[in-house]
């Protein structure tokens, strides 16, 4: 697996994550001079199950490591980072950078290009950020099955991404299976910027309703989501609380 060249080395560590500390602005700005030096690169919004998941799952550290860089996509990773004296300056939710990217897309001339999410989602997301953004180039979108793709199908996915040319590839997977398969294929697609952005396409084509802006801000954006998807999120909330606690816990027993 190549390894990617710019890799920031200015990063804060918390719970295992090396942590861009930048502000979401700055990230946009990152991701164009990616774009600019037309490299295949890949950076990860992370949230706090991310983090859980990198602590269960030894071979995301690599994934991580390949990063050109990863922002705080959650707000007990910012508080971690406060209490560890290496302030991040913000949460950099990946569900705010879909619509500042794509700004930034129509501005600059980038081609962008949808991967994954519900039949329709994509589709529906690119039609929505090109009329808020005049001028936005969606290159191509896919929706590959929920399921191990067969060798050809594989093949044809790659091939349809490569062939779209975009410069920015924003992908609505499972994580983290989603930044392991970018990864994977990074190389291979040749985009000079990937990202798993989740559910974040589906709130550009507003078929998930985001909680209120004084929920963002104060960190009760979970609350919001495990109220819409109690069934889906009430396992993955209870282990992402008990993984703080543990952290919390380790943290105190520290000299």
């Amino acid at each position: 697996m190549a390894m990617i060249d710019r890799v920031r080395t200015d990063r804060v560590w918390v719970w295992g994550l090396p942590l861009a500390p930048i502000t979401l602005q700055e990230a946009v700005a990152e991701v164009s001079g990616l774009i600019r030096e037309n490299r295949p690169s890949l950076f990860i919004t992370a949230p706090t199950h991310y983090a859980m998941l990198t602590e269960q799952q030894p071979d995301l550290r690599a994934v991580n490591e390949r990063a050109a860089f990863i922002v705080a996509d959650g707000k007990p990773l910012v508080w971690a980072s406060r209490m560890l004296g290496t302030p991040l300056p913000e949460r950099v939710a990946g569900s705010d950078l879909i619509f500042h990217l794509c700004e930034e897309a129509a501005r600059e001339g980038f081609r962008v290009f949808f991967l994954g999410g519900g039949p329709g989602v994509a589709e529906e997301a690119a039609k929505r950020l090109v009329e808020m953004y005049p001028g936005l180039q969606v290159v191509g979108t896919a929706c590959p099955p929920y399921r191990d793709l067969t060798a050809d199908e594989h093949a044809s996915l790659i091939e349809q991404i490569r062939s779209a040319r975009p410069d920015l590839l924003m992908g609505a997977f499972t994580m983290p299976n989603g930044e392991r398969w970018l990864a994977a294929n990074l190389e291979a697609m040749g985009v000079p910027v990937v990202v798993n952005v989740g559910a974040a396409i589906d709130f550009a084509a507003r078929r998930v309703r985001r909680a209120p802006r004084w929920m963002q801000r104060t960190g009760l954006e979970w609350a919001f989501r495990l109220g819409l998807e109690p069934r889906r999120l009430i396992g993955r909330y209870s282990r992402n609380a008990w993984f703080i606690a543990r952290m919390l816990v380790l943290r105190r027993r520290q000299p």
